[in-house]
């Protein structure tokens, strides 16, 4: 299986008119379309062609992300004044070149203004004899539909994953997050993002439900790279399949920590969290904010005098690029010692963590643990583990330089209802 990154083939800037000679007419896979035999099936197709021959003489499957364009009239009261719909989609060749998927990104990201969302959303999965398979598109992954319901309802082993996912730090970086993902999902993730660091974009990997397979990030260099890894074909069926978490199990049987510290406001991304200094090398820590309190255990073997931590909390809606209801506990690094930068990016640290353990009071079973280490790395899993009653804890008294603790939760059935549509309901 070869995934290919969103925008990889077209590039992006463009407006709804340079990019529609980009697009073409992408039949549904009930068509049965080798395209490599049958070019002319659907018309000029050569990137199609391409991509189905690249598949076929190689006996791989090949995903990418292309572009589809629908014709419609002014019968239809929704229809673009040009007269067409355009889709951001992803596209599916098995080994034998034939067209087994197509996927219009559901929940474009703002500045897609080149492309329309689709009138409903699509739960795309195929079968291989390596698996079940769904497939979706970046901004996709905050969403209950299709990221949720591909997993938990179709019951897919793996999902194809292209992305142009623009690094937003501390909490949205795009390895930690879709590792995090793929861990609290409990399924395998083949995430593939855009590699342009003059716009924050790189960060790929391949995920499994227990473990970071392989992974690449570089924001130093311009040259990308081609990422291998084994994966279980069905990793449900294994024994290694990890066990669900109940996320507020612990935190809701302790009692919160006192502090004689007063809390202070901090902004991640837009959101104003409530954060507690982390005065000491060793302590407990709690910090709520509405319904969500956040508990933190920890021992530093080497804090600095010149570094400040802080442990935050947010419960509330989104509202910037998106709308959704989020869910946050995190121990973070202050940029500076001025306690108005907690929040803001930071890439490295001296300050040494022994031992944590950090939980939540959730109101969702759709949280993802991330640690996130000087330079931006990610923690190995020797390290660090989630225990079933939703404690993110140290396993090895190895000491680590934490940029970043977080259990970042969603709350779906929070979320506004998307534009034009009526409520929705999760259970």
């Amino acid at each position: 299986m070869t995934v290919t990154p969103e925008d990889a083939l077209y590039g992006w800037k463009f407006s709804r008119e340079t990019i529609s000679l980009y697009l073409k007419d992408i039949p549904a896979p009930q068509v049965n379309w080798i395209t490599c035999q049958n070019t002319q099936r659907f018309g000029y197709t050569p990137v199609q062609q391409r991509l189905s021959c690249l598949a076929k003489d190689n006996s791989i499957y090949v995903v990418a992300n292309i572009g589809d364009k629908k014709p419609c009239n002014a019968s239809d009261p929704q229809c673009p004044p040009d007269g067409r719909y355009q889709y951001n989609t992803d596209v599916v060749f098995d080994s034998e070149g034939r067209l087994v998927a197509r996927y219009h990104k559901y929940n474009l990201f703002a500045p897609e203004i080149q492309f329309d969302f689709p009138k409903d959303s699509e739960s795309v999965t195929f079968e291989t004899p390596f698996g079940k398979f769904g497939i979706f598109t970046c901004f996709d992954i905050f969403s209950h539909t299709p990221a949720v319901v591909v997993v938990d309802e179709f019951q897919v082993d793996s999902v194809l994953y292209p992305v142009a996912w623009y690094n937003t730090l501390p909490l949205l970086s795009a390895v930690p997050f879709h590792s995090a993902w793929a861990r609290a999902m409990r399924v395998n993730l083949l995430a593939a993002n855009t590699h342009n660091t003059s716009m924050h974009m790189t960060g790929s990997g391949i995920y499994a439900p227990e473990a970071v397979k392989v992974y690449h990030y570089d924001m130093e260099t311009e040259s990308g790279q081609l990422m291998l890894s084994e994966l279980k074909s069905r990793p449900r069926s294994e024994p290694t399949y990890p066990a669900a978490v109940d996320w507020s199990a612990y935190a809701r049987s302790v009692k919160p920590f006192l502090s004689e510290q007063s809390n202070f406001p901090g902004m991640i991304y837009f959101d104003e969290l409530t954060f507690i200094e982390l005065k000491r090398n060793t302590g407990n820590y709690t910090v709520c904010q509405k319904d969500l309190c956040c508990h933190l255990t920890y021992k530093m073997s080497e804090k600095r005098t010149d570094e400040v931590y802080a442990l935050g909390a947010f419960d509330g809606l989104h509202t910037v690029e998106g709308q959704y209801y989020l869910q946050i506990c995190t121990l973070l690094k202050c940029q500076i010692s001025d306690l108005r930068t907690c929040g803001e990016p930071v890439g490295s640290a001296f300050t040494k963590l022994e031992e944590f353990s950090l939980s939540g009071t959730f109101a969702t079973r759709y949280v993802f643990p991330q640690i996130i280490l000087s330079g931006s790395q990610l923690a190995p899993e020797r390290h660090y583990e989630v225990l079933r009653d939703g404690r993110l804890r140290s396993r090895s008294r190895t000491p680590l330089p934490v940029l970043v603790l977080a259990l970042y939760g969603r709350v779906f059935d929070k979320d506004p209802p998307r534009l034009g549509q009526g409520p929705r309901r999760f259970e």
